[in-house]
């Protein structure tokens, strides 16, 4: 399986570079400036997990056309940011010729509409990962913590499809930590509504998980806030289990933890956030079912007052 991964940023480079690592046929698609440094240096990953400087396969805008025509892509990895989607797919359309298939790892769920219109939907696999990784001074792509992980399925159709089939064989000879999922919908709705509660909740708050939760009623608001999101997924036809419900609480509800959401550690940075991809789009879908969420629409009215002074 030729594999086309959307930038050598800190998602897709690391995963990207992991499979590039293990021999597979690996190019990745960059701006001209990252294409340089990708030259120069190669992709350089540092990580708990392991170091790597490799030399890669790289391929511009102006060149994936001539390279895709050459020697097909069977799958394009998508990992940008939910706000950089539109240009993203038309980055990647050169390469989604014959069977390729796109594996979108992207937070949220919103997305899948528009690469359903453009691609079709039976090109379109379903994903998610969970990875905290960013690419740093000179383009080196760094990896905290140990969780580097990808779930990916089909979405409608035969679940046991050989193309899923190729990419796990992929992934297990990269030692990427992977499930290749049998019910990859209930898998999304279980990190999109968890997601979606630390982020409104760590960016509402402009805190970590354990000051929100030492504070008066702290723990009922998080807990509140997460059930929001999962009477969504219920509406939706993807009611959470009470095991997963149980594993989110506990991360959200514990005490003196540091965690916050990337989209907080954004905000602080003052960089764009995916706001209304993953907290404007969960207050959407409950207004579509008829349900009361005060906290998620609080939060979705700071967010947008942050978006319009930035």
């Amino acid at each position: 399986m030729r594999i086309l991964v959307l930038g050598a940023g800190g998602t897709g480079g690391y995963f990207g570079g992991r499979l590039a690592q293990s021999g597979a046929d690996v190019v990745f698609l960059v701006r001209p400036s990252r294409a340089e440094q990708l030259r120069e240096h190669g992709l350089q990953l540092r990580s708990a997990l392991g170091d790597a400087d490799l030399p890669v396969a790289w391929a511009t805008a102006e060149t994936l056309p001539g390279l895709a025509a050459r020697k097909p892509f069977g799958l394009v990895l998508l990992s940008c940011k939910a706000y950089d989607l539109d240009s993203s797919i038309e980055a990647i359309e050169p390469a989604m010729t014959g069977d390729a298939c796109v594996l979108p790892i992207l937070n949220g769920l919103r997305h899948y509409a528009a690469l359903d219109k453009r691609f079709g939907r039976e090109q379109v696999l379903g994903g998610l990962c969970f990875i905290v990784a960013t690419k740093g001074a000179g383009g080196i792509v760094r990896h905290m913590g140990r969780a580097a992980s990808i779930l990916f399925g089909e979405r409608d159709g035969d679940p046991d499809s050989a193309r899923t089939a190729a990419f796990s064989a992929a992934c297990l000879k990269a030692g990427i930590d992977h499930v290749r999922s049998m019910r990859i919908a209930q898998q999304q709705w279980e990190k999109y509504a968890f997601l979606t509660a630390l982020a409104a909740g760590t960016c509402l708050m402009r805190n970590d998980i354990g000051h929100i939760v030492a504070a008066d009623d702290g723990a009922d608001f998080m807990r509140s806030l997460y059930r929001e999101c999962v009477a969504v997924a219920e509406a939706e036809g993807e009611a959470i289990s009470p095991e997963a419900q149980a594993t989110a609480l506990d991360i959200v509800l514990e005490r003196g933890s540091r965690l916050t959401a990337s989209m907080l550690r954004d905000l602080q940075a003052g960089y764009p956030i995916e706001a209304e991809q993953i907290v404007g789009d969960m207050l959407q879908r409950a207004r579509r079912a008829g349900q009361d969420a005060p906290l998620l629409t609080m939060a979705w009215c700071h967010l947008q007052a942050y978006q319009a002074q930035t």
